[in-house]
């Protein structure tokens, strides 16, 4: 592996890492707040971005370049989509399963009721795009930042312009996230609960709406992987599985409740498996194991960190 390959693998991997980590992230929120694993927040980054292509497209989505108004319309709905597709899916399928304190005590009725809801969202997906995968426009238009569409590395690599501005909006969403639990009122509610939920109740901190306004914020933070994902290849209604297991590996991977964890999670798991790619006898079919990998091995290494105390750590 040359030097240029190298830079090209870190550079792709952490714009890879920027889409886990903001799935890591709304993963590791749900759970600091729920002790619920929300096993359907992959379908929520595909579903946003294709619910809205079917309502701003049509049913036969293209790359082609959105002008203006459609840009904005499938800005706004893929993060629309996202947060409606979480809330809805913690009304139906998770809320029933939780005592007045938020906690996720019939752990069987959660599982089925996560499985469920993406097994919903891919089945309406499904029926109205019924082919194994879909060109999604880019609405933020990052491969028009040079006229090519890839920048030279040194060393005879090169990359995608979007790698660029993908990390960023990744870091800058995270960051906002991190300022919203430190600074705002819902965000000390939020922490609160998934510090001491019985406490937050004696103190009067409205639970369920710290509790909503989690899934909310999942919800957004997967809209925003779904526009800084989908257009870069095909999309398939089944991708969010895959996504979903390698944000929850990445959550895991810094530390379940972190939102810093989660992102420097994803991020080093996204280097990861671009660094596997371009390794010599390796290749892609080795890289699309590295997330499952790592979630088995994380899990299996620290069987008790399931088992932590809830907390939303933003020291």
């Amino acid at each position: 592996m040359t030097g240029g390959q190298l830079l090209q693998a870190v550079l792709t991997g952490l714009s890879l890492g920027a889409v886990y980590g903001l799935v890591g992230i709304g993963f590791s929120l749900v759970w600091s707040l729920t002790r619920v694993l929300p096993f359907a927040h992959g379908d929520l980054v595909v579903g946003g971005a294709l619910f809205a292509v079917l309502a701003v497209v049509g049913t036969t989505p293209v790359a082609v370049s959105p002008g203006a108004g459609r840009s904005v319309a499938l800005v706004v709905l893929t993060l629309a989509f996202g947060v409606v597709l979480s809330v809805v899916s913690y009304g139906v399928a998770v809320r029933p399963f939780l005592d007045r304190a938020g906690h996720g005590e019939d752990v069987l009725g959660w599982v089925a009721g996560g499985v469920t809801a993406g097994l919903v969202i891919r089945t309406a997906l499904g029926v109205a795009l019924p082919a194994a995968a879909y060109a999604v426009p880019d609405p933020l238009h990052f491969d028009g930042f040079t006229s090519s569409g890839t920048v030279t590395l040194p060393g005879g690599g090169s990359v995608p312009v979007r790698v660029f501005p993908v990390i960023a909006v990744g870091l800058l969403a995270a960051a906002a996230v991190d300022r919203f639990l430190v600074r705002s009122r819902l965000g000390r509610a939020m922490r609160s609960v998934a510090d001491d939920p019985d406490a937050a109740v004696l103190c009067g901190v409205p639970v369920e709406r710290a509790v909503v306004a989690a899934f909310a914020v999942a919800g957004l933070l997967a809209g925003a992987a779904a526009l800084l994902s989908a257009p870069a290849q095909p999309v398939g209604v089944d991708d969010g599985v895959v996504l979903g297991l390698a944000g929850a590996a990445g959550a895991l991977l810094g530390r379940l409740g972190s939102p810093r964890g989660a992102l420097a999670g994803g991020l080093a798991l996204g280097v990861a498996q671009q660094v596997v790619q371009v390794a010599p006898s390796l290749g892609a079919a080795w890289s699309e194991l590295v997330p499952l990998a790592v979630l088995v091995v994380v899990v299996a290494a620290r069987p008790g960190g399931l088992r932590a105390p809830r907390q939303v750590a933003v020291e």
